[in-house]
């Protein structure tokens, strides 16, 4: 049996698309702390400022932004996204300089990178999480999964979120028929726990995801909600410096919420109206919530979810610009989300980091 006898310094990465990516790292680096490592945190934008609320006695790092950008139309994204390729790409190289140096000045044993794609050393031991083993992207699916697979295949190994048989969450997008990689099925990830108390909303509707598309959906979800009479929590998903509170009517509004706020008012909550993104599902699922999805305009991930817990009879959802709030009736239609009980055995998962 390894006995950890110093603090190993592991360095976690999650990419700044949305909050999700920086939310389900949460857990991981409570349980890093738990087990005796030492966790340096580094990102940039929305998803830094998330990790310096919740964690503000820790190293927080800030590295290069990918410059990913939305476009205001879905159906021009995965355009946009190739027009700032570049910016991309140099950024990813500016950030596997930084990660290099970083090694010897902080003395970091190990990398966990959520989907940065320059977070990664050979001199350490480097693992990868996401639960895209397939890039949705259209016609284009089979080129963007073969190289986001040729990434993955260069890490010590790739954690996926999820359960390798069935029940699963991800279907297509994170299991493979047929697979040389060195694959780690963890079990869903969530910083929220879920409790036994009174009900005191009809609805909790959670926005997340990168601009302008999140913008778009609350402008269109404020004239909505006027149509809905059950009490009302609306959380806009913007983090800014200071917590904002509003009542306007039956909808109380706040721009963010610590991951403490956010677990206490989606247990309080009968119901959720959200993006169909991969970490808001694994915090449905722990907390056996229904929810109505709306995905992302444009995201083939969003949509690829959206569509299949709606096929499976789990949840309804509709496109983001036909969405009225006499949609929201249809919860009560389907099952809800699969009940997944899986624990983390955290000690064993972190020997990754043990093995010289």
């Amino acid at each position: 049996m390894n006995i950890i006898t110093n603090k190993k310094t592991i360095l976690i990465a999650p990419l700044n698309w949305g909050l999700g990516h920086a939310a389900r790292c949460i857990p991981i680096i409570n349980a890093l702390l738990e087990q005796q490592y030492k966790p340096i945190l580094a990102t940039d934008g929305a998803a830094l400022a998330l990790l310096k609320k919740e964690f503000p006695t820790l190293e927080i790092l800030e590295l290069p932004s990918y410059k990913i950008e939305y476009s205001k139309k879905g159906e021009n994204l995965k355009w946009q996204l190739l027009k700032n390729s570049l910016k991309t790409v140099k950024a990813i190289q500016q950030e596997k300089k930084i990660i290099k140096n970083w090694i010897e000045k902080y003395n970091i044993n190990g990398i966990i990178s959520d989907n940065r794609l320059g977070a990664f050393s050979n001199k350490v031991t480097s693992v990868y999480i996401t639960h895209q083993l397939n890039v949705l992207s259209g016609n284009t699916a089979w080129l963007t999964s073969k190289i986001h697979q040729n990434i993955i295949k260069k890490y010590t190994e790739c954690w996926i979120p999820d359960m390798e048989g069935t029940p699963n969450l991800t279907g297509e997008l994170g299991h493979l028929e047929k697979t040389n990689l060195n694959l780690k099925y963890i079990g869903p990830l969530s910083r929220l726990q879920k409790k036994e108390i009174d009900k005191k909303y009809d609805l909790m509707v959670l926005l997340s995801g990168p601009e302008p598309q999140r913008g778009i959906l609350e402008e269109k979800l404020k004239i909505e909600i006027l149509n809905f009479s059950g009490q009302t929590i609306f959380i806009k998903g913007v983090v800014e410096k200071n917590q904002i509170k509003e009542q306007v009517d039956n909808v109380t509004y706040y721009n963010f919420m610590s991951s403490i706020e956010l677990e206490q008012a989606f247990n309080e909550s009968e119901m959720v109206l959200c993006r169909s993104g991969y970490t808001t599902v694994m915090d449905l699922v722990k907390l056996r919530k229904k929810a109505f999805f709306i995905p992302t305009p444009g995201q083939y991930e969003q949509e690829y979810l959206a569509e299949k817990y709606k096929a499976e009879g789990l949840a309804p959802y509709a496109i983001q610009d036909d969405f009225t709030m006499e949609n929201i009736k249809e919860i009560d239609n389907y099952r809800g989300l699969p009940q997944i009980d899986s624990e983390i055995n955290w000690k064993c998962l972190f020997q990754v980091f043990e093995t010289e």
